[in-house]
């Protein structure tokens, strides 16, 4: 009755919790669950709308739909005495009252785009059909700048221990017209700023086989901005000042990239049907890693996510990361928003403050690792944030690789943690250290080289005893927790009527109480 609450997400432990894997011990075998997510991709069945529920010897793997019932038996020789069962109906209470509001939506669709986009949508929720949620993916990207923009399903993976499983979400926004025009510019830039990339032959006419001929810009409609300084503690006391007021501005810039040109760019060297390729099998493409041709890629029906498992979303946010501070130093970049020699707050000021925030960020993400997993499990299984593991590696990446142009001041009797980078060096030492990660990283992502992804990011996102003396500063001075309470819209009187909440506990209970989210139809 008195034991305390997991305060965490992740693999189940005396810190955290999840509620992707359900059942006694359902976590326990790594061979289980990785046979099962062969399985299933053999079976074609998507992960992202799915939970595991072991109970004895059999795994249920319950798939989110209105539909119910079991629709597939698997017995194998690889899992002897094991049966794996296919359910659907997961949260069909949820998704039946969504359905019912969604063909409702449908008839306020302001084009057949719209309207076949939510009917694509409704189907996947009836069904579990992902087949059909991507489709609407598919309708969505093709609706150019609608007035409002929205997205709704099994998107991220980010609260998955293992990185597959999606989380529901429903988002709803109002495109900025004065950022999005920057934002668009930016994606028309996109084709040339792309050569500048690392594993991009400047000289010559093609961009190679690591990525698209065509640049094609993803979705940042969700792209926010955010105004609280988080971290100032870490940064040495007379430059405290200069980074509160340059922070937000390089901050900006750097999602931006991420967004736009970090998951924006890549090609997955893939063999979609059997002797299907999308390069040259006799004559693969080298490897810039090895010097050697390629020796791996993705096979029919292999994704990945599938193929990259648990690290598959920490690595994409890592490399999404660090294209954005590769390319933050572009002085055609700098100058779309504004910043350059001339300006009131200069383009180098800019460009320091994002390599410092770099140092912060790593530092930071110290928070989001547990130490109460260590002693039995790797160190991919201790992390439960994938955006503060990637920070943490790429600031291990520079310690080890940009010829000190970093220093951590750690001042245990004192509990103060500083981060300092030398700023004569960034572009000579700091930006060439960033590309040689950045091109790890790709290359395994393009030819699906798994082993050899996973050998760098473990040992470079491992804590050690002298991170672990950073942890316990970094946790000693942690920021409130921010608290984002949703608001709710009214119909009164034929009017619309939008209601906000105090960013409180209370503000959150209060909100999550009228929306009337458990409320029959």
């Amino acid at each position: 009755m008195f034991y305390p609450f997991p305060h965490s997400l992740g693999r189940p432990s005396s810190l955290s919790q999840t509620a992707y894997y359900l059942g006694e011990d359902c976590m326990q075998s790594s061979a289980d669950l990785s046979f099962i997510a062969e399985l299933m991709e053999e079976q074609g069945i998507l992960p992202e709308n799915t939970r595991l529920l072991k109970s004895g010897l059999c795994y249920d793997i319950l798939q989110a739909s209105v539909n119910e019932g079991e629709s597939g038996c698997f017995l194998t020789d690889t899992l002897p005495g094991k049966t794996i069962r296919l359910v659907n109906g997961d949260h069909k209470a949820e998704l039946r009252q969504i359905c019912h509001y969604l063909q409702q939506a449908r008839e306020y669709a302001c084009n057949a785009t719209q309207e076949q986009m939510l009917e694509k949508i409704h189907d996947s929720f009836v069904t579990g059909d992902l087949e059909a949620y991507k489709a609407a993916q598919r309708i969505w990207v093709s609706d150019k700048a609608p007035p409002v923009e929205t997205v709704i399903g099994f998107v991220e993976p980010y609260r998955d221990p293992l990185g597959v499983r999606g989380e529901f979400e429903g988002i709803v926004g109002i495109p900025d017209t004065v950022e999005s025009k920057s934002l668009n510019i930016l994606a028309s830039m996109a084709d040339k700023l792309v050569c500048r990339l690392p594993w991009v032959d400047s000289d010559g006419d093609s961009k190679g086989p690591w990525e698209k001929d065509l640049f094609e810009p993803p979705d940042f409609s969700s792209v926010q901005k955010s105004h609280r300084a988080r971290g100032l503690d870490l940064v040495d006391e007379a430059e405290q000042d200069v980074f509160k007021a340059h922070r937000f501005h390089a901050y900006y810039i750097w999602v931006v990239l991420h967004e736009i040109l970090g998951h924006g760019t890549g090609r997955f060297l893939t063999e979609s049907a059997p002797g299907s390729f999308n390069f040259d099998p006799e004559r693969p493409p080298m490897n810039p890693l090895t010097g050697t041709p390629i020796m791996t890629w993705y096979r029919p029906g292999q994704t990945w996510t599938g193929v990259f498992e648990d690290i598959a979303t920490t690595v994409d946010e890592c490399r999404a990361e660090l294209v954005g501070a590769y390319l933050i130093d572009e002085p055609e970049i700098l100058q779309l928003f504004g910043f350059n020699d001339e300006s009131d707050m200069k383009s180098d000021d800019l460009v320091y403050n994002l390599y410092l925030q770099l140092g912060v960020d790593g530092l930071r993400g110290l928070q989001h690792y547990d130490p109460a997993t260590k002693a039995s499990l790797s160190s991919t299984r201790n992390w439960g944030q994938a955006h503060s593991r990637a920070h943490y590696a790429i600031l291990r990446h520079l310690l080890r690789d940009s010829n000190g142009l970093y220093t951590i001041i750690c001042d245990l009797a004192r509990m103060q943690l500083t981060v300092k980078v030398d700023r004569a060096r960034i572009i000579e030492e700091g930006k060439p250290s960033l590309g040689r990660m950045l091109l790890h990283l790709h290359i395994c992502r393009c030819t699906a080289d798994k082993a050899s992804c996973r050998q760098l990011y473990e040992d470079l996102s491992a804590v050690d005893d002298d991170a672990m003396q950073w942890r316990e500063i970094v946790m000693s001075k942690q920021d409130p927790p921010l608290a984002f309470c949703h608001a709710n819209t009214f119909i009164h009187d034929g009017r619309v009527i939008l209601k906000e909440y105090e960013p409180t506990p209370r503000g959150i209970l209060q909100s999550w109480a009228e929306r009337q989210v458990d409320e029959p139809i």
